[in-house]
């Protein structure tokens, strides 16, 4: 009998875990900007989302893909999310695209069903997959999943494609990136083979899976050719998949952001194409680099007032503080609170050029600016590719030799260059010229960008790392928002492989949205007739395998029957009378100095269950 009473109370405890562990459910609608006519639907029950509004939550952008958007909804209710897909794209009943739909069996099994509504396309069954782990840290349903798929890759080179997968996801995720994280996250492998390997050129995609391929020779963009093939692809694994990578067969750099992160295993430039395109996808923050079109998220400001910039708590500058953050006039009888300013870096960009440009030796490619010459010193800042060797190039900047030397052993790969002189600009027009001097490059010899930036002096411009203001960035417009650091974070500077203190505790948002900090409650007896209460958290803090060089910890509160009981403080295991009945309650509470504001809750979860049976 009591082999049973334990199996009862292990069947009928009543456990809640106060974050909702309700699947919600998840639309995407891809459709054109001017007609709105959609392409892609996809519906599915999805994984937990915490702080989820009641309306439900909504985000919106325009893709990679010129003249389209990318609508994403969640809400609790399947009503409410199919409702929303009809209203965006009509009767579902007319719907003649790509669409996909995953719904939970009505019985309630761990089975789904799939479920594809498609009067006129053609069903193409999922790509057979080989998933393999690379790095886990739990179940996919309490952690985010990061995928990468193979394109270009034969069946015999399948170990090719696990080891590069494994080395950009070690990459990324030790001693840097998302190295703090690392305990949210899942990485893994799907292989399917290619029948041809590497990726396409000249706008041509070979015969491989997801059809990846350059527009040009160029080391720029590669694209994808077979959307709806990834698309099923990843949403054929479910909880498993919520950032596909398509990883493409090619030894050099090239890259997309967007739907899929489409990246290379380029020994320079894989990791930081990687690392720079998941920050836009998970943290959901625009450019930090100038020259660019969607500057928004925890890292721009389009204002100078503290309470407008996303990363007033971080600023250097006391007066991020909230308590100085107005400043209070008196005038008579009015008393009017002004917006304090915090203060902006002064800097200009005189020159920004994305080139995209072959050299030849015949002819130099060069460009003029203007300087003011107000500024105390300048950078010249450019990307390259095609150019193993210093004497194939010469850059000057007003007939100048700059002295430029390549990365050592970057080969023919792209690499971003700075050039520091510490020297004011001469008032008026300046000139920068890039020869080719080896005419056996032509042909792969490629300027890919460059830049000229003029800063203040040491009072009016800081360039010290880990120093928190107010610093210009400038779109391809020349119109300027503002960014937390100098040149502290990837999402400006790619090369670097860290975030900024902004970014990072963004990552933390956006991760913890998805993953609550309690795995597990598992409640049961004890061979003495006790009920035992087994907290299985997310290892963070004292729990991690290793020590990440930050300040963290849990916070363990337990109470019964509504009375917090201090003897259990900051326990994981505790025991209570066998006989005992009534509820149970535990909030876990997660400190870490990466985030310093919680609006959302996001660093606490919760679990309560009523124990309605004697152990003993």
């Amino acid at each position: 009998m009591r082999g049973a009473n334990l199996l009862w109370i292990l069947l009928n405890v009543v456990l809640v875990l106060a974050d909702d562990v309700r699947r919600p459910y998840e639309l995407i609608v891809l459709r054109d900007t001017d007609t709105l006519k959609c392409t892609h639907v996809a519906l599915r029950d999805t994984q937990l989302f915490r702080a989820l509004p009641d309306e439900g939550h909504t985000t919106s952008k325009f893709t990679e893909t010129p003249g389209q958007e990318r609508i994403s909804f969640i809400a609790r209710e399947e009503e409410r999310v199919w409702a929303r897909a009809e209203a965006l794209c009509g009767d579902r009943h007319t719907w003649d695209f790509h669409t996909l739909t995953l719904l939970q069996s009505a019985s309630n099994s761990n089975e789904a069903e799939q479920i594809v509504l498609r009067p006129t396309y053609v069903w193409e069954d999922p790509l057979p997959l080989e998933v393999e782990p690379l790095i886990t840290s739990g179940e996919s349903d309490n952690r985010v999943d990061l995928v990468f798929f193979a394109d270009g890759y034969t069946f015999e080179e399948k170990g090719k494609f696990i080891e590069d997968a494994f080395r950009l996801a070690e990459d990324i995720s030790g001693n840097q990136t998302f190295y703090t994280v690392k305990p949210l996250l899942n990485f893994w492998a799907a292989f399917t083979p290619s029948k041809e390997s590497g990726i396409g050129s000249g706008g041509k995609p070979k015969d491989t899976a997801f059809g990846l391929y350059r527009d040009g020779t160029e080391l720029r963009g590669v694209y994808y050719s077979k959307p709806e093939v990834a698309r099923t692809a990843c949403f054929s694994l479910g909880d498993q998949c919520d950032y596909p990578i398509l990883m493409g067969n090619d030894p050099l750099y090239g890259g997309l952001g967007g739907e899929f992160r489409v990246i290379t295993p380029s020994l320079a430039n894989g990791p930081l194409v990687l690392r720079h395109e998941l920050g836009h996808s998970i943290i959901r923050v625009g450019e930090e680099y100038d020259g660019g079109f969607a500057y928004f998220g925890v890292n721009a400001a389009h204002n100078t007032t503290l309470d407008a910039v996303p990363w007033s708590h971080w600023l250097t500058n006391s007066s991020a503080s909230a308590s100085t953050a107005h400043t209070h006039v008196h005038d008579h009888d009015d008393h009017t609170h002004v917006p304090k300013a915090a203060r902006v870096e002064r800097s200009v960009m005189p020159l920004q050029d994305y080139a995209w440009t072959m050299l030849n030796a015949s002819a130099p490619w060069s460009t003029t600016f203007n300087s003011s010459g107000t500024y105390a010193w300048h950078l010249v800042r450019f990307s390259l590719s095609g150019l193993p060797n210093a004497p194939d190039l010469l850059v000057e900047l007003d007939g100048k030799d700059l002295g430029w030397v390549p990365r050592e052993d970057i080969g023919v790969d792209r690499w971003h260059y700075d050039i520091k002189v510490n020297k004011t600009l001469k008032g008026g027009e300046h000139e920068v010229v890039f020869t080719l001097k080896n005419k056996t490059r032509e042909g792969e010899a490629q300027l890919c960008s460059v830049e000229i930036l003029e800063f203040g002096d040491e009072s009016e411009f800081v360039s010290t790392p880990g120093h928190y203001s107010l610093y210009p960035t400038f779109s391809e417009k020349n119109e300027t928002s503002y960014r937390p650091t100098n040149e502290d974070c990837l999402m400006r500077i790619v090369t670097t492989p860290n975030f900024c203190k902004a970014c990072t505790e963004g990552l933390w948002y956006a991760l913890l949205r998805r993953v609550t900090l309690i795995d597990d409650l598992a409640v049961g007896c004890s061979p003495a007739g006790e009920r035992t209460l087994d907290l299985n958290l997310v290892p963070l803090a004292h729990l991690r395998e290793w020590p990440v060089g930050v300040e963290e910890s849990y916070e363990v509160t337990w109470a019964r029957d509504g009375i917090e009981v201090p003897e259990w403080k900051n326990q994981t295991s505790v025991a209570d009378e066998g006989g005992a009945l009534g509820s149970y309650a535990v909030k876990v509470k997660y400190w870490t100095e990466e985030v310093r504001v919680d609006p959302d809750g996001l660093l606490e979860s919760e679990a309560a269950y009523v124990a309605t049976t004697r152990c003993a």
